[in-house]
């Protein structure tokens, strides 16, 4: 008995061609939904872009990692143990407050802050809904949807926490998702953790870190050479800036040395001892030192992998990376880094670089005796530098390439470096970084292709701007053609 709709029925040719309707079909579909969204752009453009970025996210996997052991393992629960595991090894064990005093900074001081129902209501307008929940499982819509209804007793619960000094446990654990950096997928050193925290301790640390940026700005505490999480600078103003002194002293037919520096594990090295004694020779004591003590110590993290968790471990240093608070306090901690320094210093966050004017053997001297002082405050302020990712660029014709050390230890020599993007090279040409960004740009174009049906003039002026290097001849060329 033969079945009905058996293959031997089946025309093959009759297939081929319900195939090819079905797939029009939903090419017709997606074109649709496309137009849709490009013709409510302007009113909702949010849509229109999560719709683009939605199509360019690709979920990054985790592992199989090796074990200490050296056992690949790819289970989602023993990821997350070994994950955890090397997060926490990499932790500072403060030693002893033997450090300088730096004294007060300034006579003005903030020791306590006034919360208000209207400043709560304000920040609970502004969350970003589609951002993830933390331990907690609050969710960031909820709050927003209700922000007019919690905002009073938010702004009780954050004047009691912060006139007190109590901070909620929840607001001290975090939900850590390891984000893959380069090289081999096999090692836990070569993923970032990101905490996951609390959204609605967020908001206080939010409301704290606008207080403590606006004391530090008026009282011009925080360093020019600082261009990391301060408001007005950037990426652009640190290389802009840098630069400029490197290509003047160039063009004056000087030879230049720039270092590059870089902390290892920065953001999670940081002692709480040592984090608290420069918060306060900034000025910011009382109620405020005490809340940000609270918030830092007994901290715990759990690392999520494909929605596993591992046990909990203690956080005992570092600041957390994904929080609010965390990078401003950072930037308070290694304020002094460049301080007594003969050189051009230039820091975005945790990235440094360092140079000077070494046509005479007291110039390369001076360089040297700033690299040692660095040395000196990274032992002091229990820090650590990657030697082996810290590299010194030559610049000039007459430049000697002469060697340096940290700690007594050479640092390797480069012709080119990647800086906050930005492709360097030693004879200060632009070829490569221009290589690069034509290569990406026709890497969003190929997207462009295979991904989006509706190629309109609005569609694709849009995706331009947004997505292609603005103003590349080259590629406006193609996008009208």
């Amino acid at each position: 008995m033969t079945c009905i709709g058996s293959w031997d029925q089946v025309d093959p040719l009759k297939s081929i061609e319900i195939a090819g309707v079905e797939l029009r079909e939903i090419r017709r579909a997606k074109k649709g939904h496309e137009i849709s969204l490009a013709d409510k752009a302007k009113e909702n453009p949010k849509s229109f872009y999560k719709y683009i970025k939605g199509k360019r996210v690709t979920r990054e996997r985790v592992g199989p990692l090796k074990d200490q052991q050296g056992h690949l393992c790819a289970g989602p629960q023993e990821m997350g143990e070994i994950l955890n595991e090397y997060f926490t090894l990499v932790f500072t064990v403060e030693q002893g407050m033997d450090v300088r005093e730096l004294g007060e900074i300034n006579s003005d001081v903030l020791r306590s802050v006034h919360i208000t129902e209207r400043e709560v209501l304000d920040v609970l307008t502004c969350i970003k809904v589609d951002k993830s929940p933390g331990p907690d499982e609050t969710y960031p819509r909820t709050l927003w949807e209700v922000r007019k209804e919690i905002a009073g007793p938010l702004a009780e619960i954050f004047e009691s926490s912060t006139a007190t000094g109590e901070v909620p446990e929840d607001w001290r654990v975090a939900n850590v998702v390891p984000l893959f950096k380069k090289g081999g997928r096999e090692k836990p050193g070569n993923y970032r953790p990101v905490s996951l925290t609390s959204v609605v301790g967020k908001l206080l640390e939010g409301i704290l870190r606008d207080r403590i940026y606006g004391h530090l700005e008026r009282q011009g505490l925080i360093r020019n050479s600082q261009h990391g999480f301060v408001r007005g600078k950037s990426c652009l103003t640190n290389l802009i800036e840098f630069f400029e002194g490197v290509t003047k002293k160039i063009d004056e037919g000087c030879a230049v040395d720039v270092v590059y520096m870089d902390f290892s594990k920065a953001f999670d090295k940081v002692p709480h001892g040592r984090l608290l004694h420069k918060v306060k020779s900034h000025g910011i004591q009382g109620e405020v030192a005490n809340w940000i003590q609270n918030w830092i110590d007994d901290r715990r993290q759990k690392v999520v992998v494909e929605g596993c968790f591992s046990n909990w471990r203690p956080v005992t240093s570092g600041v957390p990376q994904g929080s609010v608070l965390g990078p401003l306090l950072f930037v308070i901690y290694i304020n002094d880094l460049d301080e007594n320094l003969g050189g051009m210093v230039s820091k975005f966050a945790d990235d440094t670089k360092i140079g000077g004017i070494v046509d005479s053997e007291e110039g390369y001297l001076g360089l040297q005796r700033d690299l040692d002082k660095l040395g000196q405050w990274a032992d002091e302020w229990q820090m650590e530098f990657n030697l082996d990712k810290c590299e010194v660029m030559h610049f000039g014709r007459s430049n000697r390439a002469r060697t340096y050390s940290v700690n007594g230890r050479a640092l390797g020599r480069v012709i080119e470096q990647r800086d906050l993007g930005v492709q360097v090279h030693s004879s200060l040409k632009v070829e490569s970084q221009v290589d690069r960004v034509v290569k990406k740009a026709f890497s969003v174009l190929d997207f462009i292709g295979q991904n989006i049906e509706y190629r309109s003039w609005d569609v694709l002026l849009k995706l331009y701007k947004t997505l292609v290097r603005p103003g590349h001849p080259v590629i406006e060329r193609i996008l009208l053609n």
